[in-house]
């Protein structure tokens, strides 16, 4: 089975350089799973911290941190390696300052939200860094309840 049939990719966040940053929302109803990839290349010596928020609905509405910690992977330098080293799970991550091409991963089930309080949609963030640290994300989702199809980024 090729990759477009078994999960769903959305952009979260086009390249963009330095400035706060918020993520599109997505809707995780009609997915079980998924995996936020950040990838962010740092053309400066500045952290990039990066944050997954819970919301009730894609426009953004009870926005608010998750509150479970989830796993985290790495790739601190993808210019040279391909491996995922797992990190401390957390709400939230910040890199190195070293200038290194890095891969950023959160696995985030559906059931890690606030579902009781109404939240199914997530975003990704990050906070103001150097012009020169290009930061880009996309969601994989898989487990999806109504294949590829259904839309997730309405609710």
């Amino acid at each position: 089975m090729n990759i477009s049939e078994s999960i769903k990719i959305v952009a979260a966040i086009a390249p963009q350089v330095g400035a706060a940053i918020t993520g599109d929302y997505i809707s995780l109803k009609k997915a079980g799973h998924v995996t936020v990839l950040v990838d962010i290349t740092q053309g400066h010596a500045d952290v990039v911290s990066i944050t997954i928020e819970q919301a009730t609905k894609v426009d953004g509405t009870g926005s608010k941190a998750i509150a479970k910690a989830v796993p985290i992977y790495l790739v601190a330098d993808a210019a040279v390696s391909d491996e995922w080293v797992a990190q401390t799970p957390a709400v939230a991550y910040t890199t190195s300052a070293a200038l290194k091409h890095k891969l950023v991963a959160f696995e985030i089930n559906a059931s890690d939200l606030d579902v009781a309080g109404g939240f199914d949609c997530i975003t990704v963030k990050t906070a103001a860094s150097n012009a020169a640290n290009i930061t880009q994300a996309s969601y994989i989702l898989s487990a999806l309840r109504y294949g590829i199809g259904a839309s997730v980024i309405v609710d």
